[in-house]
């Protein structure tokens, strides 16, 4: 099924994993409208946003269950070296981080990553992985035919929508 999102009078149309056109609201309802399924924002379409940092943040921090008691932000250094990780918690910790990241807005990460159980979270979340630091602006802009990755933003910056491959992954309450 097509989806139509439209963001202050620009619109996106998605078309499984790939987007089907880009351009004012108006122009692509009317093309659309008896086809496609309408999802509307208060901000503004963007191809969302890459985060280099993404090992450091997965592999190299812990983010705590909120049934733990060890606070919201992510642990390092002592405090992560005394909780006897495991591969199983890793795999945990990196998907509550994952979480963060799709809140954010972000919709390509760089890797490599080391712990399979970190990769495996990452590989299952359909971020787009770069090897390292490229060359290109990530991630890259909108386009016809482009795999269907981006984010709306609010006035105030506050990510209200990501969708990554074509499928919503985060939608602000």
């Amino acid at each position: 099924m097509l989806t139509l999102h439209r963001a202050r009078g620009e619109a996106v149309v998605v078309d499984g994993d790939r987007i089907a056109a880009l351009g004012p609201y108006d122009e692509l309802a009317a093309a659309y409208r008896d086809r496609a399924r309408l999802r509307s924002w208060e901000g503004v379409l963007s191809p969302g946003r890459h985060e280099p940092d993404a090992p450091a943040l997965l592999e190299a921090a812990y983010w705590p269950d909120p049934r733990e008691d060890l606070g919201a932000g992510p642990l390092t250094g002592e405090e992560l070296a005394a909780l006897g990780m495991t591969g199983v918690r890793w795999g945990a910790s990196a998907r509550r981080g994952l979480q963060r990241l799709l809140a954010a807005g972000t919709t390509s990460v760089a890797g490599p990553f080391a712990r399979p159980t970190v990769r495996t979270a990452v590989e299952r979340s359909g971020l787009s992985v770069t090897a390292g630091v490229s060359a290109l602006p990530l991630p890259r802009p909108l386009a016809v035919s482009g795999r269907a990755d981006f984010a709306v933003y609010d006035d105030g910056g506050s990510c209200l929508v990501t969708c990554v491959g074509g499928r919503m992954v985060h939608r602000a309450r």
